[in-house]
């Protein structure tokens, strides 16, 4: 027995040095000869890094010869190698769930910088209450539920569309929603779009000629997801139909959702850099003007020929206080309608007023031969915006100050102004709502990871792409939904899908069935049910997130959290507290 009482238990303790992020400013040593006086602790070392393949090695070669039963790895955000390292325990035929993460990198090392020693204490006490919330651990088994080999896909844009037939190719049953009549989104609406002056139009009639090849792709218009039960891998999906005359409401079994709503186009306010006057538009209402006179050998506008054209670009991003976000495809764009305008009518002259232009990777060359045919760039102060006025005779006079020469304002007389607009979040509030699905500062929809795990929310099976989580071009767009195919074919093509055992639990004995707990789920997990004792609470492990929010609200201690119990959480309280031994 240890100390605690408890079982002796043998535990593999491992220091990452983080290649110096940790060990310039915590003295990794003093922590492995501290926590090396547990009785508990049978191995204890640093490295020089824990998620390499070498170390990952030498942890499996300790678990078999040390006879290890739990493992503590002391490195770096557990949203990085949870998963890592649960998989070094399941190589070893150790209990991936005997495993703890310690985080002494972002919540220590880097916080600490200006503080060595303190930092070496606290990475001290967090690896003990590590150690003591390891000891208690339980040995868990991945909870296994059956799926549905469909999908259903919310958004019948480019994404969502590229989507389904991804998904459709890998055998799985595809249900398109769109809430317009039409299908296409805001590509849909595009005439020759950048880099290779394909038609958006014409993009979307050849992703529905695909699909009309694919009879397990079903696109539904004027439909809108209403209602969802069930859990993980087998969902009940409820569908609100329209027409102009009836509404029919449908249910679907589907396995996972891929949520693909785009994002709308900021709308400038009424005054705003001009907006409003005569012949000042955005860059949408532009790109329409300039597609209607492909041909024509002229640009009109109300009658006039256009001889000049002003963009001014990152309006309503990049705003403090307002959309902070760089909406990443404007530049391009505008850059892409000037060569339009260029092959239009080469005498038209374009001035460009920017903050910097982004036009990254293959999108540079189209930034060069805008201004090889003649476009000119102008950067303006952060703090200094154009401004725009009309003039006696209808034309515009904008007035900038080009930061790049003399500091001098200019005033240039334009006969259109375009207001290069970004992408704003769609107003899915309902949808949103009823996935639970996160949303950042910026109200895009949340991934889990941006690099790790770039389409998957915290919603286990609700995975989202396209430019619903952020502001992408449509080749980004379309990358993000090909990501979510491969992801559903992970989920649903084995036929069962295994989920973390990390959830809570009732003790039927102890529950009074009070029913404080019934309201308190985001994930409506809990129900109750009667029983010889009387009503009792359960809980959906399926449908649980591990959140722990009913678990303080049951007066009776009647629920407990597997893998963070309250006696474990104790444990690693009391951890905390435990001094470095004196040398």
């Amino acid at each position: 027995m240890s100390e605690s009482g408890s079982p002796q238990r043998r535990i593999g303790v491992y220091i990452c040095h983080c290649g110096g992020n940790i060990s310039d400013y915590v003295d990794v040593d003093r922590v492995r000869a501290a926590i090396s006086a547990d009785p508990d602790v049978v191995v204890g070392k640093t490295t020089l890094f824990a998620c390499s393949d070498g170390t990952q090695h030498e942890m499996i070669d300790d678990i078999h010869g040390e006879d290890l039963d739990g493992l503590v790895v002391a490195s770096c955000s557990p949203k990085l190698h949870t998963t890592t390292f649960r998989g070094v325990s399941t190589r070893a035929d150790l209990n991936p769930y005997a495993y703890t993460q310690v985080n002494i990198r972002e919540q220590d090392s880097w916080a600490h910088t200006d503080d060595h020693e303190g930092a070496t204490q606290k990475a001290i006490a967090l690896v003990q209450a590590g150690i003591a919330k390891t000891r208690l651990s339980l040995p868990l088994e991945p909870l296994r539920v059956e799926t549905v080999p469909a999908t259903m896909v919310v958004g019948a844009g480019i994404t969502g569309l590229r989507t389904a037939i991804g998904l459709a190719d890998i055998g799985i049953a595809v249900t398109v929603l769109e809430r317009e009549s039409e299908v296409g989104g805001w590509v849909g609406r595009l005439g020759p779009m950048f880099p290779h002056n394909a038609s958006g139009r014409a993009q979307i009639d050849e992703l529905m000629a695909e699909i009309a090849k694919r009879p397990t792709i079903t696109v539904l218009t004027n439909a809108e997801l209403v209602g969802k039960t069930g859990s993980f891998g087998n969902y009940t999906a409820k569908v609100r139909l329209r027409t102009e005359t009836t509404e029919e409401l449908r249910q679907l079994q589907v396995g996972t959702f891929v949520i693909a709503t785009g994002a709308d186009v900021y709308s400038p306010e009424a005054g705003e850099l001009g907006y409003g006057i005569d012949g000042v538009l955005t860059i949408k209402e532009f790109g329409d003007l300039v597609d209607a006179a492909k041909g024509s050998g002229s640009l009109t506008w109300q009658g006039r020929k256009v001889r000049s054209v002003a963009y001014v670009y990152c309006v309503g991003n990049r705003q403090p206080g307002g959309n902070e976000y760089c909406s990443k495809f404007c530049c391009a764009a505008t850059v892409h309608a000037s060569i339009k305008v260029s092959d239009l009518d080469p005498s038209i002259r374009q001035f460009h007023l920017h903050r910097d232009v982004r036009a990254y990777g293959r999108y540079e060359l189209m930034y060069t031969e805008s201004r090889e045919r003649g476009s000119v760039y102008m950067r303006y102060p952060d703090d200094a915006p154009p401004s725009v006025e009309q003039m006696p005779d209808k034309r515009l006079a904008v007035t900038v100050t080009d930061a790049l020469t003399s500091q001098d304002e200019i005033t240039l007389p334009v006969d259109l102004v375009v207001l290069v607009t970004g992408m704003v979040p769609r107003d899915n509030e309902d949808l949103t709502t009823l996935l639970k699905l996160p949303t950042g500062d910026d109200g895009f929809y949340n991934e889990i990871h941006p690099k790790l795990r770039p389409v998957e929310t915290v919603v286990d099976g609700v995975l989202i792409a396209g430019a619903c989580q952020g502001p992408k071009p449509a080749t980004e767009a379309v990358s993000g939904g090909l990501a979510a195919v491969t992801q559903s074919a992970g989920i649903l093509k084995k036929g069962f899908a295994e989920l973390d055992p990390l959830v809570a639990t009732v003790t039927e004995s102890l529950c009074t069935g009070c029913g404080d707990c019934l309201t308190t789920c985001p994930y409506d997990s809990i129900a109750s049910y009667v029983c010889d004792t009387g009503q009792k609470a359960t809980i959906d492990p399926a449908s649980c997130k591990g959140c722990g929010g009913c678990v303080p609200v049951c007066p009776e201690d009647a629920i407990d959290l597997l893998g963070y119990t309250s006696a474990q959480m104790l444990a690693a309280i009391d951890g905390l507290s435990v001094k470095e031994p004196v040398a």
